[in-house]
């Protein structure tokens, strides 16, 4: 049996429904991303839905220039496909048909924790959010504590441990490859 609410508990879950809740109930897909990408803040997915939603308009925007700027076309399409393959978000920067078709997932795909799975730094997204979050990982000289971060592909090659974490000792320590100079450290 439930208790009868209090007044003010009453004022408080008066706009809200909890049969229907906004992110449970009314997008489906948009709960299997925030698990599947292991996303903290639904406003991150919103961000990325509405990106990839300005690329496809843009590209469709291209597309649908006349035959009198076909120069024009050629140029700005050839900086997009280069602006996106920088940002690892398409493979080929062959046509406007692969910006028609990005997607959020895309920019899921190009998070740090996603990365760390990627490079097998980390088992799973659960356990690379959490080695983010913890301090254990860098990207060139910066320690990275943020798992909402954007990964370049020029970037990619230098996502490394961070020289005085526990993990990068184990790993060392697993693979043979501990320094005598780093056990005096």
């Amino acid at each position: 049996m439930v208790r009868k609410l209090k007044y003010h508990e009453q004022k408080l879950l008066r706009r809200l429904d909890l049969v229907n809740w906004e992110a449970s109930g009314g997008n489906l897909a948009e709960v299997r991303a925030l698990r599947r990408y292991r996303l903290g803040r639904r406003e991150d997915y919103v961000q990325y839905k509405a990106l990839a939603r300005d690329v496809r308009a843009l590209a469709r925007r291209l597309r649908d220039l006349g035959p009198a700027s076909a120069t024009f076309r050629a140029r700005c399409a050839a900086a997009l496909l280069e602006k996106l393959h920088g940002l690892g978000l398409v493979n080929s920067r062959q046509s406007l048909a692969v910006c028609e078709s990005l997607s959020a997932a895309a920019f899921c795909r190009r998070r740090l924790p996603c990365l760390l799975v990627k490079l097998r730094m980390a088992q799973n997204l659960r356990h690379a959010v959490t080695f983010v979050e913890q301090g254990h990982v860098r990207v060139g000289p910066e320690v990275v504590t943020d798992p909402a971060l954007l990964v370049p592909r020029a970037v990619e090659d230098f996502i490394t441990w961070v020289d005085a974490s526990r993990l990068r000792q184990k790993v060392l320590d697993y693979n043979q490859e501990r320094d005598d100079f780093d056990l005096a450290a």
